[in-house]
Order: structure tokens, then sequence, then C-alpha cells
């Protein structure tokens, strides 16, 4: 195994995605509020008719991202 296939393993590792859903009328909502928070993650849309979303985190900061969301004004299903 090369260097560039040993750093992309252990990056793989490292990262978290979680699917979710949300009311579609609250996904930007949930965009700028996790967007605020930094770095501990991303929200992209991934079905809006459904209300589908993807949270890009790390589980590093999946713990205290997740508290957060849960805390949120909105209605959060995690898929």
């Amino acid at each position: 195994m090369n260097y560039s296939e040993q750093v992309s393993d252990q990056l793989s590792d490292i990262d978290l995605i979680v699917k979710a859903r949300i009311d579609r009328s609250e996904i930007q909502m949930l965009c700028k509020l996790v967007e605020g928070l930094g770095h501990l993650g991303v929200v992209t849309t991934t079905n809006k008719q459904i209300g589908e979303v993807m949270i890009q985190t790390t589980k590093q900061c999946w713990p205290e991202l997740k508290e957060l969301v849960e805390k949120m004004p909105l209605e959060i299903e995690f898929l």
C-alpha cells in the first residue's frame, strides 16, 4: 500500500455521513444553523421533495453536533 492509499484509508475512518429527514421548509434553517457552528459539520440537501439531507462530519465531532441539532427548534429524524 502506497502513502496516498494509507492517508485515504486513515481519512475514511475519520469521516462520517449522517442521513436525516426534516420538513422541507426547514432545510435552509438547518443548513444555516449547522454552518454557524463552524467546524462541526456541513449539511447538503439530497432530496428536497422529501426533506432528505446529508450531514458530513467526523466521528469526533458527531456527538457534539448531534446534541446541538437535537436542541434546535427543528424536528429532525436521523435515518
